[in-house]
């Protein structure tokens, strides 16, 4: 008498996987190639959000947050504002996509204030991927 056979036999499984790991090897670079400027896309839009947050603290308060203060500023009440009208970001202050904390400096380099990611190295200046990322250039 012949069986049934249900499941699936060895070879099939490894034919299988053997079709999944060719797929994975064609699409993986591709995925990692395009991983990089979405961090960077992810740290302009960051620091965009945090500029308008300062615009709106500075028309509340009639100053940006000090250098002691920082972005935590736009989420927490410093003791010296009596018109702080926050929280003026949500979530709290982000780390960039690198899971580095964000410089902010007061004056900035080309102007009142400089928020600066500083890429994926963690380290300021570099080229690529690990280039600085900050509020004065991040039209580009």
């Amino acid at each position: 008498m012949l069986r049934k056979q249900k499941g699936f036999t060895l070879i099939e499984l490894l034919v299988v996987l053997g079709i999944v790991a060719m797929l994975a090897s064609l699409v993986g670079p591709s995925v990692f190639k395009r991983l990089a400027p979405a961090k960077r896309d992810v740290a302009k839009a960051q620091i965009e959000h945090f500029s308008s947050a300062m615009d709106t603290f500075y028309v509340d308060n009639g100053r940006f947050p000090a250098s002691n203060e920082g972005l935590n500023a736009l989420v927490v009440k410093p003791s010296s504002l009596n018109k702080w009208n926050g929280p003026y970001i949500k979530k709290g202050v982000p780390k960039d996509p690198w899971g580095n904390d964000y410089i902010y400096r007061v004056p900035g380099r080309m102007g009142s204030y400089e928020i600066i990611s500083t890429g994926a190295d963690g380290i300021e200046g570099g080229e690529k991927e690990n280039a600085d990322i900050d509020s004065f250039s991040n039209a580009d």
